[in-house]
């Protein structure tokens, strides 16, 4: 037992040394990216590293800056006009969102996101981080938005630098060739930092570098906003606590993959809710589980919690000791590094299978695709989830048949009742319905109303329903007002539970409970009393 515990405590050691390493450039280039600093990178890695840990509900999950919400921050940053007080006040209340996301128990929605939606959505992330990274690649100025650096690919060959060109392309090089053995023991964002900033120091390169890093502790600072800034820090809170949401949750389900467990996925939208409220009193940029340092954690050992606090810890010690380092590193460095990051993130799963793939699933991922770079990262995953719903409805009425028929009420062996085997009146009318009703598949029933008329007793057998909802409900009630008002009795067979539910919602007041059936044979039988009986 002790040598199992010792097992496991060695193999969260290397776990978290290994992740922070990993993290350490990340967060450097992500703080950057954000617009507010290569230290705002490293603060949110180390407090929401450390909270998500202890507080989150994915054991081995190592949270930190993140693509998806750095690009978002850094949107967020322009719309404020630069005002960092305004995005940390947006980053605490985005971790204030996310508890309550997660004390809603709303986690275990996430799952329920289409595939194509979540391709799209991380296909747009990656080419928004590839575009974006261009112009620092090659020692131009940074753009703010992927449709200038489309419109700015035109010019960047007549302004590009050759001394970042150079370190560019040993960085790109480190990156994407190192061998697999020497990575497994070096990271390779980490050996592109340091080889090619000592090189870029060695050969004299005249270079954009992250400059000064604040070395200590950070201050201690009170977001606030104005009431007239409200709705709009809200607005983009929402965006980013949700983002965050998604992310985190994803990244558990990859965990849950590796480590055959299983996570708690609201105690983890609270452990991130918590850690990102927490990074905006110091200034740091707000994050999400991070999907490849949680795969490297597990894969060097990581088991427990204990990983993922060690890794934002060792952060902490260098950000205390070797932020000086850190000041030297070239922009054309960690634009490299993020270009590998947008490179990996974009879903080639999707992109194997893309000949073979239904056209509905295409259009969605391309649509969100396009609004993910294009426009706004969360309007792309709303209208993509709608998109989405819209289209699994059209398929879903499809599948849904009603039909309506005679049925010859044979009343031959009751007595006095021979005479109504020929009065075509008294026919007696089934509609089947098959398949879910529901509000896309109400319309044709209400188009064959006028084929249920003409009769003295129609029979809704209902029993291939598997459910009903509430406009499927309304449906129904309509078109049993019209066969009474026309002198016809309906009848309703239906399995229990959709009894159960017709009852709740008060449809005797239209029907009798006496005319609702579980058995299709026992509403034949009671036509021909009715008939028999000269009732209608």
């Amino acid at each position: 037992m002790q040598g199992l515990a010792y097992k496991r405590i060695i193999g969260d050691v290397f776990g978290g040394i290994t992740s922070s390493v990993i993290a350490l450039p990340l967060a450097l280039a992500f703080g950057v990216a954000s617009g507010v600093g290569a230290q705002a990178g490293i603060y949110g890695a180390i407090i929401l590293g450390f909270v998500a840990a202890i507080a989150g509900g994915t054991k081995v999950q190592i949270s930190g800056p993140t693509g998806p919400m750095t690009i978002v921050a850094a949107s967020t940053l322009v719309l404020f006009h630069g005002d960092v007080s305004l995005l940390m006040a947006t980053v605490l209340l985005t971790g204030l969102l996310q508890i309550l996301l997660g004390m809603l128990k709303v986690g275990k929605f996430v799952k329920f996101v289409p595939y194509p939606v979540i391709s799209g959505f991380m296909s747009g992330i990656g080419l928004i981080i590839i575009l974006l990274q261009i112009n620092p690649l090659l020692g131009i100025e940074g753009v703010k938005s992927p449709l200038e650096a489309v419109a700015a690919l035109g010019s960047v060959w007549s302004k590009l630098q050759l001394d970042a060109v150079y370190a560019s392309l040993i960085a790109l090089l480190i990156v994407f060739f190192t061998p697999k053995k020497i990575a497994r023991i070096i990271p390779t964002p980490l050996l592109a930092l340091v080889v090619v900033t000592m090189i870029s120091q060695l050969a004299g390169f005249q270079l954009l570098t992250i400059g000064n890093i604040p070395s200590g502790l950070p201050e201690i600072i009170f977001p606030s906003f104005t009431l007239s800034q409200m709705s709009i820090v809200i607005s983009a809170a929402m965006s980013l606590a949700i983002l965050g949401a998604i992310d985190s949750l994803l990244t558990s389900l990859v965990a849950d993959t590796l480590t055959k467990t299983e996570h708690n996925s609201n105690r983890e939208l609270i452990g991130q809710g918590l850690g990102n409220a927490m990074t905006a009193f110091v200034g740091g940029i707000p994050g999400a589980g991070a999907t490849m340092r949680t795969v490297v954690n597990v894969k060097s050992g990581g088991t427990t919690r204990l990983s993922g606090a060690l890794h934002a810890l060792i952060l902490l010690a260098i950000l205390l000791g070797l932020g000086k380092y850190a000041a030297i590193v070239p922009m054309a460095v960690l634009a490299a590094i993020l270009i590998k990051v947008g490179i990996d993130i974009v879903d080639y799963r999707f992109i194997k299978i893309i000949k073979k793939a239904p056209r509905h699933d295409l259009v969605i991922m391309f649509i969100v695709l396009f609004l993910t770079v294009f426009v706004d990262l969360i309007m792309a995953v709303g209208v993509g989830v709608v998109l989405a719903s819209v289209l699994l409805t059209v398929r879903m009425t499809k599948q849904v048949s009603s039909s309506v028929n005679d049925l010859e009420v044979s009343v031959r062996d009751i007595k006095g009742c021979e005479k109504l085997n020929y009065d075509k009146s008294f026919h007696v009318r089934v509609v089947d319905i098959d398949g879910p009703f529901f509000f896309g598949s109400t319309s044709c029933l209400v188009g064959q109303v006028g084929a249920m008329l003409e009769t003295k007793i129609v029979i809704f057998n209902c029993l291939k329903v598997p459910f009903l909802d509430l406009s499927a409900f309304f449906a129904l009630c309509e078109i049993l007002l019209k066969l009474k008002e026309n002198g016809i009795t309906p009848f309703i067979v239906v399995s229990e539970e959709i009894k159960k539910k017709l009852l709740r919602l008060e449809i005797f007041s239209i029907v009798p409970e006496t005319h609702i059936y579980l058995s299709f044979d026992r509403a034949v039988e009671h036509s021909k009393d009715l008939v028999c009986a000269n009732k209608l």
